[in-house]
């Protein structure tokens, strides 16, 4: 279950209040990006693709987390029952549905890490889980950036970027082009902040 496009909008916007930083736009560009090339594909619903880029860090809203923003994100959006929102909370950050490559710090409690892991275990990725990661690795805070120029931002602020990691955004980005049958940058608007329009 989601909720619609207002409703996300406006847990957006009470987040924001609770927690405010870039966060919040970089969650709107990764919505805008995820509608774009959803409209693209011609198999995924585009509404649903804006609202799951729109939540996907909504976990933010919680503080200054690095992986506890996942587990944050999970289980809030669960206590509101949108469990397709909270599935995207969790996939967003694991390409691999592992621990393995996640970047930041492992601040969670052992209860926290322990729903991270479990439930990632239950997951078989789909079209959904791979556009919104693909989206957050092109979402930037004032709009639509280089895929690489954004993980080389990741890789200054965090110290690192596993290489396999780097990898599979990449392919991302070629499934998406192959899918769609354009240039990511061109459904997108690179360098363009697209939620301002």
């Amino acid at each position: 279950m989601l909720p619609t496009r207002e409703k996300a909008q406006s847990i957006l916007a009470e987040a924001e209040s609770c927690n405010p930083g870039p966060w919040g736009n970089h969650s709107r560009t990764a919505a805008c990006c995820a509608e774009k090339i959803a409209r693209e594909c011609g198999d995924l619903d585009p509404e649903k693709a804006y609202i799951l880029g729109l939540l996907h860090d909504i976990g933010r809203k919680f503080g200054v987390r690095h992986l506890g923003h996942v587990s944050d994100g999970y289980s809030y959006m669960m206590s509101l029952g949108y469990d397709e929102a909270a599935r995207i909370c969790l996939t967003h950050s694991f390409l691999n549905m592992t621990l393995d490559d996640y970047i930041g710090n492992f601040d969670t409690t052992p209860e926290e890490l322990a729903l991270i892991r479990v439930t990632l275990k239950t997951v078989v990725p789909d079209d959904y889980d791979r556009l919104i990661q693909l989206c957050d690795a092109l979402a930037g805070a004032e709009g639509v950036m280089n895929i690489e120029d954004r993980m080389n931002d990741v890789k200054r602020r965090y110290g690192s970027f596993p290489q396999g990691k780097w990898d599979g955004n990449l392919a991302l980005k070629a499934y998406f082009e192959e899918k769609t049958g354009k240039d990511i940058y061109t459904v997108t608007g690179k360098g363009t902040c697209p939620w301002k329009n």
